[in-house]
């Protein structure tokens, strides 16, 4: 279960280097915790308290905090709860990401799975504090392996391979710009070993587990199509950030979009996975897209709207398929449909049961919620702007972030709902110092 399996007739060469993810609160402005003058790896308590929304469901949780350091991530940290020592969760830190997607070089982000509780409508606290010791469970690992894929494992579990190099399809002639994609996570597994993304299937060989592209992108009167790598292609440029912890496990890259040797969008990138429970595992992604020297249309594909974040699945047989979205289970695919969220559910192979991942929008996302197309014979497409063209200024980041929730066993509405009203709640999370409590 810890190797990636071979794809005969597919080769993977170098393209230029560039992971670690953020969610979205790493985009936010930072609210600072009040400093001390002695070095908070020597503190046993950090000033002020974390806030979270009660929840009936676990928080995965990443808050901006100026007052601490990236390099502060060697000490153990743990939150415990204020008026309830029992409560306690492991925390970690990891670089905070500015508003351009850029690593900045202050400041941390605080990362923790919070245990559901609290009364509802209510909000707990949480003080940070050094750990006695570090939690017992498997932490992350990163392993190399190629000169274009990096894996990220739980223990010895695989959990995603980020291509950040070239992964080229040999039997696709040499012509057709649909045999080469970087910059895309695939494998992608389930929780019981299970691929559940697939890459050159023969309906869509352009299609390539989880990406993002879009059909129609319009750069100084010429039209050039990201879907399908014609006249312009993903490439890394450089890495971010990369670490793994026990909590998580970040990746962070910045890509570009190029015509011939222009780069003409900015791709910054962040990925976060968080340690998986029995049940369930999140992975956030993170966009930030900024045009470089001319303004840049993007636009869905007509009658639609796919183009953007997009997962495309390996299921089973149609029969054990299911796409469910906030409405309940559908049997008909959706075009052009706006939706916060869809689920796919498959016997994916190797799988004993069913399984799948859902795919969630933030709700902080622009045109909340966008349109999207489901297909029942594997894409899930996040399409935005949708069918109607926006132009983005030169040098205006965009952000666009998702949630990828993978689970062990088939979901219902209800899980569902429930999921993402703790991705909603989670957002809300916030450090609190102590100047702002006074």
């Amino acid at each position: 279960m810890g190797r990636v399996p071979r794809r005969i007739g597919i080769r993977m060469a170098v393209a230029s280097l560039a992971f670690a993810a953020a969610c979205v609160a790493g985009y936010r402005e930072s609210r600072a915790i009040e400093p001390r003058g002695d070095s908070a790896t020597r503190r046993d308590a950090i000033d002020g308290s974390l806030s979270v929304p009660a929840h009936a469901s676990d928080l995965h949780i990443a808050v901006p905090c100026v007052g601490l350091s990236a390099g502060d991530a060697a000490t153990a940290w743990r939150l415990v709860e204020i008026g309830h020592a029992d409560h306690t969760a492991p925390a970690q830190l990891a670089p905070l990401a500015a508003p351009d997607g850029a690593k900045r070089s202050d400041g941390a982000l605080l990362l923790a799975v919070i245990p559901a509780g609290g009364t509802p409508g209510a909000s707990r606290s949480w003080k940070l504090e050094r750990a006695p010791k570090p939690s017992g469970a498997p932490g992350f690992a990163l392993r190399d392996l190629n000169a274009a894929s990096v894996g990220v494992y739980q223990g010895e579990q695989p959990v995603f391979v980020y291509n950040h190099g070239s992964i080229v399809r040999d039997d696709i002639a040499a012509g057709d710009a649909r045999r080469e994609r970087a910059c895309y996570l695939h494998p992608v597994w389930g929780l019981a070993g299970e691929v559940l993304t697939d890459d050159f299937p023969k309906d869509h060989p352009h299609h390539h587990g989880l990406f993002w592209a879009w059909p129609h992108i319009v750069i100084d009167g010429a039209e050039y199509d990201l879907w399908v790598n014609d006249r312009i292609r993903q490439a890394t440029v450089r890495w971010l950030h990369r670490d793994a912890g026990p909590i998580t496990s970040t990746l962070a890259v910045e890509n570009g979009w190029f015509v011939g040797d222009r780069n003409a969008m900015t791709e910054r990138v962040w990925i976060r996975v968080y340690r998986a429970d029995e049940q369930s595992r999140v992975l956030d992604i993170g966009l930030t897209i900024i045009p470089r020297g001319s303004p840049v249309t993007l636009r869905g594909a007509e009658g639609k709207s796919y183009g953007g974040m997009t997962a495309r699945f390996a299921p089973g047989p149609r029969a054990d398929t299911v796409i469910t979205v906030p409405d309940g289970p559908t049997r008909d695919d959706l075009p052009d449909t706006r939706l916060p969220w869809a689920d796919f559910t498959s016997r994916f192979a190797g799988a004993q049961g069913p399984s799948g991942a859902a795919l969630l929008v933030h709700p902080d996302h622009p045109d909340f919620p966008p349109a999207w197309l489901t297909r029942h014979y594997g894409p899930l497409c996040v399409g935005w702007p949708g069918v109607n063209a926006k132009t983005l200024p030169v040098d205006q980041p965009v952000h666009l972030a998702y949630r990828f929730w993978i689970h062990k066993t088939a979901s219902d509405v209800a899980a569902m709902r429930g999921a993402f009203d703790a991705y909603s709640a989670a957002v809300k999370a916030e450090w609190r110092s102590v100047q702002s409590q006074n």
